[in-house]
């Protein structure tokens, strides 16, 4: 037994985990970006540890500090909410030079709930699926914010990295209103508020998210500057009537007029239609079709594009988005929007369509046998399926639909179960690029251009998605996809990612997040951002004990 591991186990309460062998860390030292097959230097795991408590994350903080200088038990501590952050890292450290211990914060589960005010309180293991549980059990009045992450992935770890979503408390980070935490050097972290507050309840806090005094809780977030062991967020209450639309457009020519559209849309509605996801063809086709080229590493002809299209009866550019608000209110945001994308070319349709319910009552009153046999039966069955699982999300509640796009170049996707998907465990290829965009359509058809030249070049498919988080701010997530048993696939993907990543810089296309060895390229120390950070790292971490190298270069 290392000598560390020893002082670990002192450490730590008995109640705590502590997982040292070969085969326990495997899981640590991989995932479906591919770093450990293009790197030779190994990152350096010890041991990873799941505290029973606060104390015990506290304990660790010290321990690390106390450590730090001494040759044979300096060690870094790198926390993960559920270790499920596909696409950026997953579980991996970021490398470091340093041996690892990683925190694996996912046997904290506490959940604290203020119903009437609608403000949860949880710890960094509560997941997408335990809050929805929790609010299901006392009257499945509020919505989870949920991600296409599934309902595995951690909802503090989601709202960290600023994530965001299609309910209508679109940005993640936004309805956080409270952190509790700790700071690298071992310091308790509690609002300006709570220190004031002299009650018993010591409640307020969580309801005002600036609090008093320079904004400390926005240091937790994209750092490494500490460690938060709870957080508040403010929930949306479901709505009277609910109303999730598609609008499809069948020419590609029209993508320009209707970007203007979708900016009034949520100009004129806001806090009545959550954000609107903008996706081209062939990310839609990820979502219902099989890849027409299994086990190859090939992007989709045009032949293969039209063939599915007119199979799924997918259209160039599909638009989806919801409304919430009581009868009367929905009932009018509706009858508007329609008019408002009445003045393209489309084809909409509502949730609450008279088309839906008919289909749905067919399908629901013809045996499954038949519908089999009848390949359009089958389709639109799938289509339906579809359509109501992206509605279980516009409401909150969590499940795998946007998993599969991961497998769509997996040798064997058609053998997963859609209800156990799980890319990091099932080998899947994924990496992220994730730019901002300005909302204007000029700027857009300059990037949808780019992304489509830039992809093929890798053999990587272009799936473009515009997700339109306000009339004048749009994030675009490119999944880049591949298969993760093939090293010239895997070398494709990367290279691909650089490629989008630098040629985009020069067009003003700055991703919002970045994976960790995006982080290590691309964050420069000598620039003066990163120098105040670093003096800020000096001060609150300053043994450089929680994650060295994630967003701080140094």
């Amino acid at each position: 037994m290392l000598p560390l591991i020893s002082r670990l186990k002192e450490a730590l309460s008995k109640q705590s985990s502590i997982i040292y062998d070969v085969e326990g860390l495997k899981p640590f030292y991989r995932g479906p970006e591919g770093f450990e097959q293009l790197s030779a230097r190994e990152r350096e795991i010890i041991a990873v540890v799941k505290p029973a408590s606060i104390n015990d994350v506290a304990s660790l903080v010290t321990l690390a500090n106390d450590c730090s200088g001494q040759t044979d038990f300096d060690f870094c501590i790198y926390p993960i909410s559920t270790g499920l952050n596909w696409g950026y890292g997953t579980g991996q450290p970021p490398i470091s030079g340093r041996r690892v211990v990683i925190l694996n914060l996912s046997s904290l589960t506490a959940i604290s709930f203020e119903q009437e005010l609608g403000l949860v309180t949880i710890e960094p293991g509560v997941t997408q699926k335990i809050l929805s549980d929790y609010l299901i059990k006392l009257g499945d009045e509020f919505m989870v914010p949920v991600t296409g992450a599934g309902p595995d992935c951690s909802l503090l770890g989601n709202a960290l990295e600023r994530g965001y979503g299609i309910t209508p408390f679109t940005d993640h980070f936004g309805a956080v209103t409270a952190v509790e935490g700790i700071w690298g050097n071992g310091e308790r972290y509690l609002s300006a508020v709570k220190e004031l507050d002299n009650s018993d309840e010591k409640f307020v806090d969580k309801t005002f998210k600036w609090g008093v005094g320079p904004y400390l809780e926005g240091l937790f977030s994209q750092s490494n500057l500490g460690i938060v062991t709870q957080m508040t967020i403010r929930l949306a209450r479901k709505p009277a009537q609910f109303t999730s639309f598609i609008i499809q457009i069948p020419n590609d020519d029209d993508f320009e007029p209707v970007v203007p559209l979708i900016r009034q849309v949520l100009r004129e509605y806001e806090g009545i239609v959550g954000s609107i996801n903008l996706m081209d063809r062939r990310r839609v086709l990820s979502m219902f079709a099989d890849n027409p080229n299994p086990g190859q590493h090939k992007v989709m002809s045009a032949q293969d594009i039209d063939r599915l299209s007119k199979a799924h009866q997918v259209p160039s550019w599909t638009i989806m988005g919801s409304i919430y608000g009581s009868q009367g209110v929905a009932r009018a945001a509706r009858k508007e929007i329609e008019a408002i994308f009445s003045q393209v070319p489309c084809k909409q349709v509502f949730s609450d369509s008279l088309a839906i319910k008919v289909a749905k009552g067919v399908l629901s009153n013809c045996p499954q046998i038949l519908i089999n046999y009848f390949t359009s039966l089958e389709r639109v069955q799938g289509q339906i399926t579809s359509f109501e699982l992206g509605k279980q999300i516009m409401l909150g509640k969590p499940n795998k639909m946007a998993l599969r796009l991961a497998y769509w170049r997996h040798k064997e996707a058609s053998s997963f179960d859609p209800l156990t998907l799980s890319p990091g465990k099932d080998g899947c290829g994924l990496l992220w690029y994730a730019p901002l965009i300005p909302m204007k359509p000029e700027k857009m058809r300059d990037y949808v251009n780019f992304i489509r030249e830039t992809c093929p070049q890798f053999n990587i498919e272009p799936l473009i998605t515009f997700t339109n988080l306000k009339h004048d701010c749009v994030d675009s997530t490119v999944p880049i996809v591949f298969d993760l048993s093939s090293l010239a696939a895997v070398e494709d993907g990367h290279n691909c990612l650089q490629q989008l990543v630098s040629e985009g810089l020069k067009m003003g296309f700055v991703p919002y997040r970045l994976n960790i060895e995006q982080q290590r390229q691309l964050l420069k120390v000598e620039s003066s951002f990163w120098n105040i950070t670093n003096k800020i790292k000096s001060v609150l971490d300053p043994n450089q004990v929680i994650s060295p190298g994630r967003y701080n270069p140094n």
